[in-house]
């Protein structure tokens, strides 16, 4: 499967499932190769998983999840994903948890049962990405003049694709700020290149365009008494 580049989710519960099935196959056979009654064996296997299947019942849920996870693949190793509160990079999908690597390389194990049942954003899923911000200037400043220079950091800054074609419009007046919301694609991998490029790009050129970025302030009056 490696070798006909199969999928890697596939591929790797496959061989985890036929390698303990395969296990418990040359087990029986040993027994029954030695004379032991496999049958009787067997009944009492059944029995066991009679009383362990209601000892386990979340266990059962994890498993009917990872087969629902296999089956709807709503996510494979290698996506960047959020699910039960937690976000990061899927490592791996065991029958029972899948497991993902956060960012700051920490190792989550989720549960199947509840990772199927709840809500699950894929942030790999497709090529592009819109990248989100809101920037604020006083309302001593000339909007037009504030978005001019936003257009200027699109267009000079790396990855950004102009089709879909960037958004730049005042989204809110403010109690204190004029709020102009700003909206650009790119591709997936290229996302916090663009967001951090932006960032600095935008605070570097309000200033050298002497825009103010107003900030909350406190006026303290004493009285003598």
């Amino acid at each position: 499967m490696e070798k006909k580049n199969r999928d890697k989710t596939i591929t790797k519960v496959g061989y985890t499932v036929i390698r303990k099935g395969g296990k418990l196959l040359v087990f029986l056979g040993f027994l029954g190769y030695v004379g032991i009654d496999t049958a009787g064996i067997g009944s009492i296997i059944a029995s066991l998983g009679v009383g362990v299947g209601l000892a386990v019942q979340g266990s059962l849920s994890n498993l009917a999840g990872g087969l629902i996870i296999l089956l709807m693949r709503p996510f494979r190793i290698g996506d960047y994903i959020e699910a039960q509160g937690e976000g990061g990079t899927v490592e791996d999908i065991q029958i029972f948890y899948t497991y993902i690597v956060t960012p700051d390389n920490k190792v989550v194990m989720i549960p199947n049962g509840s990772l199927a049942n709840g809500n699950i954003r894929n942030y790999s899923t497709k090529e592009f990405r819109r990248v989100d911000f809101e920037f604020s200037i006083s309302y001593d400043e000339d909007f037009e003049r504030a978005k001019k220079v936003i257009w200027d950091v699109i267009e000079n800054t790396e990855n950004i694709l102009m089709d879909p074609q960037p958004f730049v419009r005042v989204k809110t007046h403010g109690e204190s700020t004029i709020n102009i919301v700003t909206r650009v694609w790119t591709k997936n991998e290229h996302y916090w290149d663009v967001y951090f490029d932006m960032m600095e790009s935008i605070k570097t050129n309000f200033d050298k365009s002497n825009i103010e970025i107003p900030y909350n302030q406190l006026d303290v009056h004493i009285k003598n008494k």
